[in-house]
C-alpha cells in the first residue's frame, strides 16, 4: 500500500464496523435471560463474554456460524450458572434483519464504490449475512462459510487474498475487531485500519493496525 493510499480493493468486516451487532443484538438476548429467570444478568456483559466464546471457537476445526454461536450460547449460561436452553440463540439470527447500519456507513460506501472494488470479509454463514440489511454494492463476499474457515487463524483472509484480483499491496481492510481482524490479516501482510468505534484499548499481545479511526469517516480521511 502506497502512501498515498489509493487501494484498488477496500474490505471490510462487517458487524461491529458496519452494522450495529450489539445494540441490534441486544433485545434478543435479554428476552434469552428474561426466560432463563436471569433479568438481573447485565445483557451486555453476558453478551460480551458469549462473544468472546465465539472466537475461541473459531481457532478449532470450522464449523458453521449457527453451531457455533449456539454451542457459545451453552457455555455461557454455564458460565452464569443458569439453566437455559440454547436453541434459544435462534432469537438471535432472527434478529439480523433489523441490525441498523452505523449512520457513517451508507455514504461512505456509495463513495468508496466510485473509486474502487468493495469486499466483505465475515465470520458468518451465507443466508445470515443475506437476512442484513447491507447495501448492495460489493464487488467481492468472502465468509467463513466459503472460505471454510474464520479470521484469527488466517483462513478468511487467506481466501480474500486468493480472491481479490489485486496484488496485496493494494489492498485495504477496514475492520472492528482486534482478535480476529488485526490477529488473523496483520500477519499476512495486509493493511488494515482498525475501526475502534468503542473507543477500547488495543491488547498488548495484538498486532498492531496500520492505522487507528473511530468510524468510516476516518478511513475516508486517510484516502483524502
Amino acid at each position: 500500500m502506497s502512501a498515498q493510499l489509493r487501494p484498488h480493493l477496500m474490505s471490510f468486516d462487517v458487524f461491529g464496523t458496519l452494522l450495529d451487532v450489539r445494540a441490534g443484538s441486544y433485545a434478543a438476548f435479554q428476552s434469552i435471560l428474561d426466560d432463563c429467570g436471569a433479568a438481573h444478568i447485565d445483557v451486555k456483559l453476558f453478551w460480551e463474554d458469549w462473544e468472546h466464546r465465539n472466537i475461541a471457537q473459531y481457532w478449532q476445526p470450522y464449523r458453521g456460524y449457527r453451531a457455533i454461536c449456539r454451542d457459545s450460547l451453552a457455555q455461557s449460561f454455564a458460565h452464569f450458572g443458569l439453566a437455559g436452553d440454547p436453541a434459544l440463540i435462534e432469537r438471535y439470527f432472527a434478529a439480523f434483519g433489523a441490525f441498523p447500519l452505523f449512520a457513517d456507513v451508507p455514504h461512505n460506501l456509495e463513495n468508496f464504490a466510485k473509486s474502487c472494488r468493495l469486499a466483505i470479509v465475515s465470520n458468518i454463514d451465507d443466508d445470515l449475512l443475506a437476512a442484513t440489511k447491507l447495501p448492495k454494492l460489493f464487488d467481492l463476499v468472502c465468509t467463513a462459510e466459503r472460505a471454510r474457515g474464520y479470521k484469527p487463524d488466517g483462513t478468511l483472509f487467506r481466501y480474500l487474498l486468493d480472491h481479490a484480483g489485486v496484488p496485496r499491496d493494494a489492498l485495504l481492510h477496514s475492520g472492528q475487531s482486534q482478535f480476529t481482524d488485526l490477529v488473523g490479516g496483520k500477519p499476512l501482510g495486509l493493511a488494515i485500519a482498525w475501526v475502534n468505534r468503542r473507543g477500547v484499548a488495543l491488547a498488548p499481545d495484538v498486532p498492531k493496525p496500520d492505522w487507528i479511526v473511530a468510524d468510516l469517516d476516518g478511513v475516508a480521511a486517510l484516502l483524502g
